[in-house]
């Protein structure tokens, strides 16, 4: 408990642009989140001044960490389970939640655990299988056809980590590649889909359980470059089937906080009939949950913060019909207009944009922030936000825009 205040302190191990909107949610909360960065420039690091500098795979200072909160949560998944499930079992850990525990959070971690316990649940997924040869990667095409999808069990994402595989001749080297490097893999069906989905929802250690409105969320080369909320087009059915989904497996992995399931819809009715299929979980904020900021009455950032102190969930209800983020991404080459510049521009042609910047340094495809607008015409707010988002990396309006 913080004296100064009298509330309690809520720890978030890992720095990055997710911790950094959280600490925005907590000063709100009267709280300054404390968090366990591993360098004073990451992003959260940055603006929180409750920092303690450390490795998230360091036991030590995880335990030390640990000891000056009240309650503990993440901004990632790269945390070993087996530290992690050591505090749990300490007289540390044991005294302060970690939220979602080591149990629960294992899931979002290894995408085979994942796999094997939402298959035992009769959760809809595409077939997979454990490899570790060719010969079983060859095998599983044979029975599933190709393509397939080869995948490393832990630490892919942004497309890291995860293959397409044509034919067994393009798989080989690849495969090849991989196992030589001690990567454990899995290997899953190429499921032909209609678009992308996310479910998001938060449960507390109560039970409370709360959803947003599904939503669509559009890939390039493995990055999401855009979300659309509410998902367009999609039948109120389904809708309802992917929130009863990921709420049912929140508490059935007993996840406290935030679950993001991101989902494949498909042609047909699928395997349980939704015309669903489970595609990866997250235990955290969510990048398919960032247009929650200005255009859901309760941020994911906000709501994640009360689950985890298990205070009551707040309101999730849409504030405009249309809601549209997109990532900035690092232009390739960089722009030489500097950041500030190009917001001047940015707010005078779309004053009601909003612009996120996470306090990253610019690089070709890294994501450096995201633009939120709001609208009633889908089409076009989704003009707007990719204009401002193009802006935002490049420093080009491709519709010749002028502002002079």
């Amino acid at each position: 408990m913080d004296p100064r205040t009298r509330l309690p302190v809520v720890g978030m191990v890992g720095g990055g642009q997710l911790a950094r909107m959280t600490h925005q949610a907590a000063v709100a909360l009267g709280q300054s989140l404390r968090v366990l960065a591993v360098s004073p420039d990451d992003p959260a690091a940055m603006v929180s001044p409750n920092v303690v500098l450390g490795a998230p795979d360091d036991a030590a200072a995880l335990g030390e960490f640990l000891e000056t909160c009240d309650v503990v949560t993440f901004d990632h998944e790269g945390v070993p389970t087996e530290p992690l499930a050591s505090l749990a079992g300490s007289a540390v850990g044991g005294a302060v939640p970690l939220r979602p525990a080591p149990a629960a959070l294992v899931h979002a971690q290894d995408k085979l655990v994942m796999r094997e316990r939402l298959s035992a649940l009769g959760a809809p997924c595409p077939p997979f299988r454990a490899v570790s040869s060719m010969a079983e990667v060859a095998a599983f095409g044979a029975e599933h056809g190709w393509p397939v999808v080869l995948k490393a069990r832990r630490g892919g994402y942004d497309g890291r980590g995860i293959w397409m595989l044509d034919d067994p001749i393009h798989a080989a080297p690849i495969v090849a590649e991989t196992l030589a490097a001690d990567t454990p893999l899995l290997v899953e069906q190429r499921v032909v889909m209609r678009r992308e989905l996310a479910a998001l929802v938060a449960r507390s250690p109560f039970g409370q359980g709360a959803a947003w409105p599904v939503v669509q969320s559009v890939q390039d080369n493995g990055i999401c470059v855009e979300v659309i909320a509410p998902a367009p087009g999609l039948p109120p059915a389904r809708a309802e089937a992917a929130q009863r989904l990921a709420l049912h497996l929140a508490a059935e992995l007993d996840v406290v906080g935030l679950l993001a399931v991101e989902l494949f819809e498909v042609d047909g009715p699928g395997p349980d009939g939704t015309g669903l299929l489970v595609n990866e979980l997250a235990m955290r904020p969510h990048n398919s949950g960032h247009w929650t900021i200005e255009g859901s009455r309760t941020s994911q950032f906000e709501q994640h913060l009360r689950a985890v102190l298990d205070y009551p969930l707040g309101d999730t209800t849409a504030t405009a019909p249309v809601t549209v983020m997109a990532n900035v991404l690092g232009g390739d080459p960089v722009p030489e207009m500097g950041m500030d510049e190009r917001l001047h521009h940015l707010f005078a042609r779309f004053p009601d944009a909003k612009a996120h910047l996470y306090g990253k340094g610019e690089r070709p495809g890294r994501k450096i922030g995201h633009v939120t607008v709001l609208g009633a015409d889908l089409t076009d707010t989704r003009r707007r936000a990719s204009l401002a988002a193009e802006w935002m990396s490049r420093a080009v309006w491709r519709d010749g825009w002028e502002v002079h």
